[in-house]
């Protein structure tokens, strides 16, 4: 860990959630020498705590933010093509309730999310007639339909970063950054491994603040600078239910405070149930749903549907924080999800990120970039928009899950699926050599057995049963108390894993390092 105290670094970035990962990831790629260390897992905060949606954001247009809505409805269209084992098309069903928007709104409103981006192969918005088939209350008859897409969150933030060590960049997780000082035009950081205590150094000619909901505190205690920029920690839950709908479609529900709920199918069984918007002033490491956002969530929905959902129904809440750029907004679903980038280069260059969406994280890293070309002159072109992520040449989903099971007869039919969904062609590097279900090593259930185990730990840094169960896979709503803990011993009796994953032995070679 400690092998490179006197090398310096073209770029550093702190944190490993979305925005972080992307940076580094589109960095690497452009030839810089990069490292990223994140405090807990990859994904561990925000950015798996999301609606698990790339969208436009058809509410924010509401609050006139079109700049943001063209530009996340473009990256829609880029970010299919980059990675279609995570990201697919998903209808959505808008049921239209006259007294809170009236029917000329809602058409106006599709019409110009139609439009306002390159739309090339979603299908446009229509007008719908709701049978009783869908679900929905007596009352409700009219609606409409229009696309956006569906995406696995922790997986897109892995993927990335996967790309990332694969182009050379060195990530550290479960490491923090606990000091970050200058020293002649370069920063030097001191790094302390969370599980354990050992602390060394990495040294950057540029240092990326990424930090999600600890920017602003990274800028005042890591770093001892004032931050120019104030975070408004929004706190947004989700709950888990048993599936609600019959079809793939998703609702989006309006409500009285003209707030919108979304109703997501979630691994084949579930419905996704979420968000809220409510300030949130505590630990963000500690956030759990409170009892009134659960109630919140339930009135809207049993609103909306004929069956009725009960406390008992909800089998699992999640939250996170949305770290928002304060633009002093009086209410929360008001306030910018734009990004806002604070470059301080009153010595060496510290760029801190302020807001962002997962949809536009790649968007995000260019403008990072291009903020940082001044001091990093050698820094290549960009070349995120055609490359696709880890995995991603798969074509089409359900195709690649029938050919898995043409190369691996042994294969059960929702083992492929799933693979096809969450790892593309990355399962072949635990899957090739293997004849028969034998071959994969002990099964903790659900499928997941010690050959996708290993793989996640030796290439994705997967340390604990929760980053598999809710970050690499969603399998914990699928195994029992004691399968979880027996993956958890087998986990413990394995030997420690190298922070850094064991880099694919098919991709670009690492980049050579700069001296001081």
């Amino acid at each position: 860990m400690s092998d490179r105290p006197d090398e310096v670094l073209d770029l550093y970035v702190i944190g490993g959630g979305i925005n972080g990962v992307g940076i580094a990831n589109d960095a690497a790629g452009r030839g810089l020498t990069v490292g990223l260390c994140e405090q807990g897992d990859l994904a561990g905060a925000t950015s798996s705590a999301s609606s698990k949606l790339i969208h436009g954001g058809l509410r924010y247009l509401e609050h006139h933010e079109y700049r943001l809505v063209r530009e996340a409805l473009r990256e829609r269209e880029v970010l299919m093509t980059k990675a279609p084992h995570i990201i697919w098309p998903l209808r959505f069903i808008l049921p239209h309730r006259p007294h809170l928007r009236p029917a000329w709104m809602l058409r106006a409103g599709l019409f110009l999310y139609d439009h306002l981006g390159k739309r090339k192969t979603l299908p446009a918005s229509r007008s719908l007639r709701l049978d009783p088939g869908q679900g929905l209350a007596s009352g409700i008859t009219r609606g409409f339909e229009y696309s956006d897409c569906w995406v696995d969150d922790a997986r897109l933030v892995a993927l990335n970063a996967v790309q990332a060590r694969d182009h050379g960049a060195e990530i550290l997780v479960r490491t923090r950054c606990v000091a970050a000082q200058e020293r002649d035009g370069v920063w030097e950081l001191t790094l302390e491994e969370v599980d354990g205590g050992t602390r060394f150094t990495r040294r950057c000619r540029t240092l990326v603040n990424a930090a999600g909901p600890w920017v602003e505190s990274v800028v005042r205690r890591q770093v001892g600078h004032d931050s120019r920029y104030g975070v408004r920690l929004i706190q947004g839950s989700h709950l888990i239910v048993p599936r609600l709908n019959h079809d793939d479609r998703a609702f989006i529900l309006q409500n009285s405070d003209r707030r919108i709920v979304f109703v997501l199918p979630y691994e084949e069984d579930f419905s996704l149930i979420g968000t809220t918007d409510r300030r949130y002033e505590g630990d963000p490491a500690r956030i759990e749903a409170t009892e009134e956002e659960i109630d919140y969530l339930l009135s809207v929905v049993n609103a909306h549907f004929r069956t009725q959902l009960s406390r008992e129904a909800v089998i699992r809440t999640f939250s996170g924080v949305r770290p928002l750029c304060d633009d002093e907004s009086a209410e929360p679903s008001a306030m910018t999800r734009d990004y806002t980038l604070d470059l301080d280069t009153t010595g060496a260059p510290l760029l801190s990120v302020f807001g962002g969406k997962i949809t536009t994280y790649r968007k995000l890293a260019e403008a990072a970039l291009e903020a940082l070309t001044p001091h990093l002159p050698e820094m290549r072109a960009p070349w995120t928009a055609e490359a696709p992520l880890p995995g991603g040449e798969i074509g089409d989903q359900a195709a690649f899950a029938a050919r898995l099971r043409e190369d691996y007869p042994f294969l059960e039919a929702h083992q492929a699926r799933r693979f096809a969904r969450t790892y593309g062609t990355l399962c072949r590097h635990f899957l090739e050599g293997r004849a028969t279900r034998a071959d994969l090593g002990e099964t903790f259930g659900a499928g997941l057995t010690a050959a996708e185990v290993d793989y996640l730990v030796e290439r994705e840094w997967a340390r604990s049963a929760d980053d598999i169960l809710w970050r690499r896979t969603k399998l914990a709503l699928r195994l029992t108390d004691s399968e979880r803990q027996r993956l958890s011993d087998y986990l413990e009796a394995s030997a420690s894993p190298s922070p850094r994953a064991t880099p694919d032995p098919a991709a670009p070679a690492a980049h050579a390092r700069h001296s001081a």
